[in-house]
């Protein structure tokens, strides 16, 4: 049994805390040094990095390209674990600190957009795809992509932090966050064996952002051995979601952008930068 902690009256910084991340942990926001954001040809800029909330920004633009849509991208790489989201560029277009961010440059005056599922709602709206029109369609759609962004967190920062990233082993903490996370698998896998995708008989922004954390699961591409410590395979309907989502082609190339390794794609300025990994 560990020693109990005792929380102190007021808590103070550590910078000793955090573990791996305790170099770019820490409790205020801003900019830690002035750095200017890249600048493409296209009409949407996104600083990013393929991590599962990244992937579904660009799993969209992949969609919405295969779709017809004028939706060309650049995507440039910001390094959280260099520290690139402090720079003042970066937190000029996502005061949280956190990617993905997008600049829309499609219009009159420039657009910033933070949090993933704002931006998939930005971009699904912009060009009337992936998102239902008719009232209870979008009801349930909206519904959906707030399920997801509300529970993300659980997977990674709370599950994932746990048992794969904490410099301890903490079974209370494993044991709170694995169970909440096979509850939200659970959830899907029940929505899953009623209607083929989440928001209903379509594929939607709700299953592109689902993707991004459940996908990462299916592909055993998430903390190491977590897909059998879940038992992820016996949730039969999530996986056969996940597999008729990787078939698609804009969902194959959507995850390889903004990734460092062979057959990855560190940035992407046009369709040949994914072409020559395919």
């Amino acid at each position: 049994m560990a020693e109990t902690y005792t929380p102190p009256e007021v808590w103070t910084w550590d910078k000793a805390n955090g573990g791996q991340f305790a170099n770019i942990n820490r409790p205020i926001s801003g900019a830690t040094h002035e750095s200017e954001l890249p600048r493409g040809s296209h009409p949407f800029q996104l600083h990013s990095l393929g991590t599962p909330n990244g992937q579904k920004v660009t799993i969209m633009f992949e969609e919405l390209l295969a779709a017809g849509h004028p939706a060309e991208y650049d995507a440039w790489m910001i390094e959280i674990g260099k520290g690139d989201q402090f720079g003042s560029g970066f937190v000029g277009i996502n005061p949280n600190s956190k990617i993905p961010a997008l600049l829309d440059l499609s219009g009159d005056k420039p657009i910033r957009v933070f949090e993933s599922g704002a931006i998939l709602l930005h971009l699904a709206e912009k060009f009337g795809a992936f998102i239902p029109t008719d009232p209870e369609g979008r009801a349930e759609c909206l519904s959906w992509l707030m399920w997801q962004m509300s529970t993300g967190p659980m997977i990674g920062g709370g599950f994932g932090h746990f048992y794969a990233y904490a410099p301890e082993k903490f079974e209370y903490a494993i044991n709170r966050y694995t169970m909440e996370t096979k509850r939200i698998i659970d959830v899907a896998d029940k929505r899953l064996a009623q209607v083929p995708y989440l928001a209903g008989e379509a594929y939607t922004i709700a299953d592109i952002a689902a993707y991004g954390w459940l996908g990462n699961i299916a592909r055993g591409e998430a903390y190491g051995t977590a897909h059998k410590f879940l038992d992820f395979g016996s949730y039969k309907n999530v996986v056969r979601w996940a597999d008729e989502l990787f078939a698609r082609t804009p969902v194959k190339r959507g995850i390889k952008v903004n990734r460092n390794g062979e057959g990855l794609v560190r940035e992407r300025h046009s369709a040949a930068d994914i072409d020559s990994v395919m």
